[in-house]
């Protein structure tokens, strides 16, 4: 049975985090960490600080997106 809460991420789906991009990935989209935790954030460039809210949450990594 597929578990959310069996994942170890140090973020949860739908809280709100204050991070800076700190790479760009592939794709293009902004990577932020919290706590080493990789978080893609779409629509973001290196060195911005933003709000971001947390959609989605996998194995090694999570899906945000901007804060308005």
């Amino acid at each position: 049975m597929f578990r959310r809460e069996s994942y170890d991420a140090p973020v949860s789906e739908g809280e709100t985090y204050d991070v800076t991009i700190e790479d760009v990935a592939r794709e293009g989209d902004g990577i932020a960490r919290v706590q080493g935790f990789v978080i893609f954030v779409p629509n973001t460039k290196v060195g911005d600080s933003v709000k971001i809210r947390v959609d989605k949450v996998m194995r090694r990594f999570a899906i945000a997106a901007v804060e308005d």
